[in-house]
């Protein structure tokens, strides 16, 4: 959707409808306006929203940090910032904006508007402009309620993702916890031609070994057997067979 300046009616009812998108309401809808406001149709760059954008990206930033480290005290801080870089790349920005609806909004020229799909870069753009916005409006905390409920979701999707996918760190964290120990991992077979072998590991934690599992590589049969390791502590069967 393209809207020229003096089609005053019709931007009113847009911000009205982005207001109810946001679930909330401007004290000074030209901060909304200026977020939402490409440089493809804006008076000049300084009347667009890349200053809002370039606000808008640092309080992001610091209100996801600010959740994972609260939520997660046990995370590490190489896995809060994996975690972060997800929540907060322009990606994550574009889609959650999207989902929203807030494409739908954006001011744009024509040559933009009539392209059909808007440019990621864009609407994570708007989306970084319109968190500047309700932090100019009213201050930080509305930000960060604002942030929490719509990132909510997603930042428990990323850690879900992040914890099935290096089961290593998990276990480094359940040993350091509850044992003082840092896991270790044995090498214990492998076989196949030079081109497709494969490897059987165990994990083990100070004396107690855990069941081994096989992988493709050193690292995947590492991450099988951590999988065992805390399926086991965690009192579940382990996932992956021992013996092929």
């Amino acid at each position: 959707m393209s809207f020229q300046p003096s089609d005053s009616i019709s931007e009113e009812a847009n911000l009205s409808r982005c207001e109810e998108i946001l679930q909330y309401e401007f004290q000074n809808r030209d901060l909304l306006r200026r977020a939402l406001t490409h440089s493809s149709i804006a008076a000049s760059r300084l009347t667009s929203n890349e200053r809002m954008e370039f606000l808008g990206d640092s309080v992001l930033g610091m209100v996801v940090c600010e959740t994972l480290f609260e939520s997660y005290p046990d995370y590490p801080e190489g896995e809060l910032t994996r975690i972060k870089s997800s929540v907060v790349s322009r990606s994550t920005c574009a889609r959650i904006s999207c989902d929203m609806g807030l494409d739908d909004c954006l001011y744009l020229g024509k040559g933009l508007s009539n392209h059909g799909e808007i440019p990621e870069s864009v609407v994570a753009g708007s989306f970084e402009g319109v968190v500047a916005a309700i932090y100019l409006d009213s201050g930080y905390e509305s930000a960060r309620s604002f942030l929490r409920a719509v990132l909510q979701d997603e930042i428990v999707r990323l850690v879900e993702q992040e914890e099935e996918e290096n089961f290593k760190s998990v276990l480094q964290q359940l040993a350091q916890k509850d044992f003082q120990l840092t896991p270790g991992y044995r090498l214990l077979d492998e076989k196949g031609p030079d081109h497709s072998k494969c490897f059987k590991v165990s994990a083990y934690i100070g004396d107690e070994y855990y069941p081994a599992a096989w992988g493709n590589t050193k690292k995947e049969a590492e991450q099988h057997a951590a999988e065992n390791a805390y399926a086991i502590l965690s009192e579940q069967p382990a996932p992956h067979a021992s013996d092929e």
